[in-house]
């Protein structure tokens, strides 16, 4: 058998690795075995993170239409409720939107709720 010289394909793996970890602190983002450590981690974190943003705005909305909705003197879960009997198809991202920019026409789709 000859022998195989890696020399191309271990420093292209390497530089990969060591292009992702660019910007990490000390040798995370210099030494390849921390580096390597740092990136799978990172990626992990990113693979798992792009799902809970998605959870977290959906709280955030939530919490803003609440607190919007009490101003008017209804709960969120009577406003939810209300403006599914009235066929309003408003999602929460957009109902948040018109309590955070157009309080008043969220209170006219409130007063729609609670009628």
């Amino acid at each position: 058998m000859a022998r195989v010289k890696r020399g191309n394909v271990a420093r292209k793996r390497r530089n990969k690795i060591l292009r992702l970890a660019r910007g990490f602190k000390g040798s995370n983002g210099t030494l390849f075995r921390t580096a390597n450590q740092r990136v799978m981690k990172a990626l992990c974190n990113a693979y798992r993170d792009r799902r809970r943003r998605k959870r977290d705005f959906r709280r955030l909305w939530i919490a803003r239409i609440n607190a919007a909705a009490r101003n008017n003197g209804l709960s969120y879960s009577r406003l939810i409720g209300g403006l599914k009997k009235a066929n309003v198809r408003l999602n929460r991202k957009m109902l948040a939107q018109l309590a955070l920019v157009d309080p008043k026409s969220f209170t006219e789709i409130v007063t729609l709720a609670k009628n």
